[in-house]
């Protein structure tokens, strides 16, 4: 159990250095370029998905798995759930229940945090993840 709770710590921790990259792209590309906002939105997650993978990869997982371009794409594929669950929850927030658009955003990343650690936990970086 401790083992588990060091690697959430971890993956936190990388998550946190993640939400100033994804808010960055995000007000980026919607205040500056004017983009739709969960076009914005969608590019600024992919963007720190990308970055949390490989600081995950080294840090918090300590991976040896060979094959990089297949464990990217596994962490990416929950990435991309986590996204669409993401821009869900940013929906019934900022949408139905007309809370403002960045706070609809960080209470989506707190659930989403949750579900891409278990994701990658027990998918992406797992020991049975070796092909």
């Amino acid at each position: 159990m401790n083992e588990i709770l060091l690697k959430f710590s971890k993956y936190s921790v990388v998550g946190g250095s993640g939400v100033f990259v994804d808010f960055g792209i995000t007000y980026f590309c919607k205040k500056k370029l004017r983009i739709n906002k969960y076009l914005s939105n969608s590019i600024g997650f992919i963007v720190s998905a990308s970055s949390n993978y490989v600081l995950n990869r080294i840090w918090t997982f300590e991976s040896k798995n060979e094959n990089i371009i297949f464990e990217y794409w596994a962490f990416i594929f929950v990435s991309i759930i986590g996204l669409f669950l993401n821009n869900f929850i940013i929906l019934i927030i900022h949408e139905k229940l007309k809370y403002n658009f960045y706070f609809a955003k960080i209470g989506a990343i707190g659930v989403i945090t949750l579900w891409n650690f278990i994701g990658n936990y027990l998918y992406t970086f797992s020991d049975t993840l070796k092909l």
